[in-house]
């Protein structure tokens, strides 16, 4: 028989730290849960703006109760409402009517401030991020997750953890690699590099110094690392130092930071958005066929095995299709491809003794007419799991 000790044994090590860290968490946010129900009242249609309102006027031991969702029109409490307030909420962060987050790059769909929230809300910029600040510490503290990933630094700011330049590559691979070319070369003046860096703002180039008279400055060998320590700062804070102190601000009214001190922002990432839960429903309803229609038998053997996968296969297969494990926060409306928005599609093609392939650029994958269930499962799991020779990354 097995026994705990056993278990454990059989679990990776960094599985145990971070379901004791959990569980350690956990307890101590039970101790702070306040007794009582807060009700709050929200037009589903205006979502974002009726949330904000309600929880600026409130102290962040109102927010620590039981939450109710009630939507205004709507009889009773919305089955489910708390993890759909938490789903809907996640979509609005890249609402562009208010430039809060964008995305990092076309190829990735994690979240950084966008620099141009200080203008398009002059007045409010400073509330809005408090308030998703908030927003990620409740859904720590209710257990419910985002729908949506930020940047390492964003989650070390979070944990006042020191940034580093391996911290810029979620956000700019490229200025990555050449920070750390420069750091592994040897670098004299003749290299031309100075303490400045070019920023393009509103379709404008504008060149700034990191330090004083950086512009007559020459990086070398003796001060690079300085040079790209500054650089690294500047990059990550430029133009959002102060919603960066906002979103910091509203997440430690709701988990103080003395709660994550076990925590790096690795946790902090799971802990907020979870293990990237995918709606299949909004998958199904954003998804193009050729050769194929939604009724035919192979395709509705293939929802019935996406289906029966668990999330982390599911992430697989998107990952599979698309080069991406992750959903834009938008859904499966906004997948991006190779050239802008491609929905997933499946195509007839292939015979029934051949594995499915895909290409990625396209989010396409070729499914051959398999008829039925187990060896649509089988092909279809081993291309997963063993296929990746079969991409076709054109």
């Amino acid at each position: 028989m097995m026994v705990q000790s056993d278990r454990e044994n059989l679990t990776p090590y960094y599985k145990i730290n971070f379901e004791k860290k959990i569980t350690l968490l956990k307890e101590s946010i039970k101790l702070r849960k306040r007794h009582g129900t807060t009700d709050i009242h929200l037009r589903r249609k205006n979502l974002f703006e009726d949330a904000y309102n309600y929880f600026k006027n409130k102290t962040p031991y109102d927010l620590k109760g039981t939450l109710k969702i009630h939507y205004i029109g709507e009889k009773g409490v919305d089955a489910g409402g708390l993890t759909k307030f938490f789903f809907q909420i996640s979509k609005e962060l890249i609402n562009p009517k208010y430039s809060l987050f964008k995305y990092t790059n076309e190829e990735s769909y994690l979240l950084i401030i966008d620099p141009l929230s200080k203008l398009i809300n002059p007045r409010d910029y400073i509330e809005y991020f408090k308030f998703i600040g908030r927003i990620m510490g409740m859904a720590i503290f209710h257990n419910q997750y985002l729908v949506a990933s930020f940047t390492v630094p964003i989650y070390k700011v979070l944990l006042d953890k020191k940034l580093n330049l391996l911290d810029l590559r979620s956000i700019d691979p490229r200025l990555y690699s050449n920070l750390k070319w420069i750091l592994n070369h040897n670098i004299t003046e003749k290299d031309g590099y100075t303490f400045t860096r070019d920023i393009k703002l509103l379709n404008m180039i504008r060149t700034i110094e990191l330090k004083p008279n950086g512009a007559n400055i020459y990086v070398t060998n003796s001060n690079k690392k300085e040079y790209i320590e500054l650089m690294t700062e500047n990059i990550i804070n430029y133009g959002i130092s102060e919603q960066l102190n906002a979103l910091k601000a509203g997440f430690n009214e709701i988990i103080p930071n003395f709660l994550l001190s076990n925590f790096d922002e690795y946790d902090l990432d799971l802990l907020i958005s979870g293990l990237r839960i995918i709606d299949i429903e909004d998958w199904q309803n954003n998804t193009e066929y050729e050769g194929y229609n939604r009724n035919d038998y192979t395709i509705i053997l293939f929802w019935k095995c996406v289906y029966n996968f668990d999330n982390n296969m599911r992430s697989k297969l998107l990952q599979f299709v698309t080069g991406n494990s992750q959903v834009p926060v938008t859904g499966f409306k906004d997948l991006q491809g190779s050239d802008g928005i491609r929905h997933f599609k499946i195509k007839k093609f292939g015979y029934e003794n051949q594995l499915p392939v895909t290409h990625t650029c396209f989010n396409s994958i070729d499914l051959p007419p398999y008829s039925t269930y187990h060896q649509l499962k089988q092909k279809l799991t081993l291309a997963i799991n063993e296929g990746s020779e079969l991409f076709e990354l054109s």
